[in-house]
């Protein structure tokens, strides 16, 4: 016996498949306005943040030991700053920017294309945070760094201004032989920095920065010996904290970014619901509407 199956049709239980192609021209051609406005959103809001966290000490980046100890719970909160602040800044850009896409017509794959707009937010925002960050940074170098003269180029190196106070500290004097201390300095603090190596200062290193220190001091052999070594001691205590802050600084950004990365994806996912009203708006964006009472 034969059988013949008529097919899918209207006596039949079974769905008919849905064979339509899936379009993809909201992800092959993004709206770049919701995502620029998004991006410049997140990077203001990230800025004030950074800014407001400077201003009230949550920063790891110091090891000047004439503001303040950097403890470990300090630099716990620092780096739970940075985290929290790279969540509300991404996530404010990603949410504006599923907010400000245009409706589409219908909600299939809506979700999808508004988190891949949160993404292309996300990835906007840290370039012009590295931009701006990178920019402060060059200033605050060329403030914070040692005079060279006016003709001669500077001699100074990289990690004076690190341990610039030891520096003091070394060549400290009431009556100084030779006023000239620009290549002492530059000098001393090459040895010095030393002093946090694996083989640690030479004796040969620390022989020669005791005659410098004599030369530019004139103390005696064991006063400049006496000083070299509490010298030696602190710059290897500073050196060691700028490294453990900057172990801190790397591995919390890498973590706020791919954390923010999420954030600024499932905003903007939000952002695209209430676009649809598929979600009820925040109070604070129906703040011009009359609250009702139920």
């Amino acid at each position: 016996m034969t059988s013949v199956y008529p097919g899918p049709g209207a006596t039949d239980p079974r769905p008919t498949p849905d064979e339509r192609p899936v379009s993809l021209e909201g992800l092959v051609y993004p709206e770049w306005g919701p995502i620029v406005a998004g991006a410049i959103a997140a990077a203001a809001l990230a800025l004030v943040l950074h800014a407001f966290a400077l201003a009230i000490g949550l920063s790891v980046s110091s090891a000047a030991p004439t503001w303040r100890d950097a403890s470990f719970a300090l630099i716990l909160l620092s780096g739970l700053y940075v985290v929290l602040a790279a969540l509300a800044s991404y996530g404010f850009g990603g949410y504006l920017a599923g907010l400000m896409r245009v409706r589409p017509s219908s909600r299939e794959d809506a979700d999808l294309r508004d988190g891949l707009h949160g993404l292309l937010v996300w990835a906007l925002a840290t370039l012009l945070t590295a931009l701006i960050g990178l920019a402060t940074a060059q200033s605050l170098t060329r403030l914070g760094a040692p005079s060279g003269g006016q003709a001669e180029p500077s001699t100074s190196v990289g990690g004076e201004n690190l341990i610039a106070f030891d520096l003091d500290r070394l060549f400290r004097a009431e009556r100084r032989p030779n006023a000239d201390l620009e290549y002492p300095r530059a000098e001393a603090a090459r040895i010095l920095l030393t002093a946090s190596s694996h083989r640690g200062m030479q004796p040969e290193d620390r022989a020669y920065l005791v005659r410098l220190t004599v030369a530019n001091t004139g103390l005696a052999q064991p006063d400049a010996e006496r000083r070299v070594d509490e010298v030696a001691t602190r710059a290897k205590e500073n050196i060691s904290r700028a490294r453990r802050s900057a172990v801190v600084i790397a591995f919390t950004a890498g973590a706020a970014a791919l954390l923010g990365a999420a954030s600024s994806w499932f905003a903007a996912c939000a952002g695209g619901r209430i676009r649809d009203g598929e979600a009820p708006p925040h109070a604070w964006l129906d703040w011009g509407r009359p609250m009702g009472r139920t």
